[in-house]
């Protein structure tokens, strides 16, 4: 075989990988169907790749991985990938501080500050001048509890989730450890930095560091040896690149970024920062399903999970925010105003035929991953993709198909 030839050759071999990527050893019709869906969204270079899973409360029923890992080097994406799943990590930090409640540690309905005395401070922004960077500060009309910060009714906010937040600056000799408060606590629903103070409290209680206390209490029992916030640096390589849609609104063709992340966390929090597998997640999501245990080890009590799984907001609804930054699209996968969160979870209310029952949790991640737990169906989905803006149409697009593909498998097999 000559140079050309040879050349030619590695680049064929490429390009099946991409489309062809590894599967489930399952070759059902549904099966193949999700396989199919997939590989057309590579195709339609709608995706760089994907990686997806589907698990009931027994065992792994589906899982695939398609595409590449790295727009730029063509690297073929494997089923043990690991991917930056950022807000996926609050799940986990929420599980975490809830053993620390049924330990009788701390009470859901006691102040932040009883535990973080940084929290006594907290004020909320009574007026806010965008042109002028003024401001006006007031009390609280209560203090945020720990059950407000587990369900993001605590008044905080992030950049992209509000538009105040995005453009406060604090005035000279002023500092915000946490806030300002753009609401009181409890009035409304605002996705927000609120799980990176359930990671505080978590640390605080315990007196371990976040990463040793989730290695301690819940990877280590769970068996999820891929899921770090400092990954070693020989399983580096598996880490999928960062990328992002092009051009100053992130709507062009994927590319990377110019920056790549650390494989070190230097200062870990509960709202984001895990890298993990589809296989990892797979294994906490069957926790869930199996009330708070897997394969013996018991991570939480049955009444837990169910407290975790119930709407925690009251009157209060979640509403599909529009993106105050680029880097996210508007959240159009929330029922507007009819959804409700629990103690870390998105919590499903509607039935949409061909997708998850009413009371389903779920959530994603910043870089368009995504998950989904359905205890009346016995049945959990996880797909894994790498690349802003989050909520991305075509994202969105893939795990629609991926998630109906996954309860057509689950009929199929029943």
């Amino acid at each position: 075989m000559n140079q050309t030839t040879a050349k030619l050759a590695c680049i064929t071999g490429v390009a099946i990988a991409m489309l062809t990527g590894t599967a489930s050893a399952q070759n059902s019709p549904a099966s193949a169907a999700i396989d199919a869906n997939l590989r057309t969204a590579l195709e339609r270079t709608d995706v760089p790749g994907v990686v997806a899973l589907v698990t009931s409360r027994e065992r792994v029923l589906y899982e695939g991985a398609f595409g590449v890992a790295d727009v730029a080097t063509k690297r073929p994406l494997t089923k043990d990938a690991l991917f930056r799943i950022a807000s996926m990590t609050k799940p986990i930090t929420s599980v975490a501080l809830m053993q620390l409640v049924e330990q009788g540690k701390i009470s859901l309905d006691d102040p932040g500050e009883k535990y973080l005395p940084e929290l006594a401070n907290l004020k909320v922004v009574e007026s806010f001048n965008a042109a002028t960077g003024d401001y006006k500060l007031r009390a609280p009309a209560s203090r945020p509890t720990v059950r407000q910060f587990l369900t993001h009714t605590s008044g905080l906010g992030y950049g992209f989730t509000n538009t105040t937040l995005r453009d406060f600056k604090p005035r000279a000799g002023e500092s915000f450890p946490f806030g300002p408060l753009v609401f009181d606590p409890g009035e409304r629903w605002l996705y927000s930095t609120s799980t990176d103070v359930v990671g505080r409290l978590v640390e605080v209680i315990s007196g371990q560091k976040l990463e040793d206390y989730f290695r301690e209490h819940i990877f280590a029992p769970l068996k999820m040896n891929d899921t770090f916030y400092n990954v070693p640096e020989a399983k580096g390589p598996r880490l999928v690149a960062a990328q992002q849609r092009a051009g100053a609104r992130l709507d062009g063709a994927i590319e990377l970024q110019k920056t790549q992340g650390a494989l070190a966390v230097a200062a870990p929090v509960g709202g984001g920062g895990l890298a993990s597998t589809a296989e990892d997640y797979g294994r906490f999501m069957r926790m869930i399903l199996n009330g708070g245990e897997l394969e013996g080890a018991r991570i939480l009590k049955p009444e837990t999970v169910a407290l975790m799984s119930q709407n925690q907001i009251g009157a209060v609804s979640v509403r599909a925010l529009r993106s105050a930054l680029p880097r996210s699209a508007d959240f159009t996968f929330i029922a507007d105003g009819r959804d409700k969160w629990g103690l870390g979870f998105l919590i499903t209310v509607d039935q949409v035929p061909g997708k998850r029952s009413p009371g389903s949790l779920s959530w994603g991640g910043i870089n368009n991953t995504f998950f989904w737990i359905d205890p009346a169906r016995g049945i959990a989905g996880v797909i894994m993709m790498q690349y802003l803006p989050f909520a991305d149409a075509k994202a969105l697009a893939v795990y629609d198909a991926f998630e109906r593909g996954a309860y057509q498998l689950v009929s199929a097999e029943r």
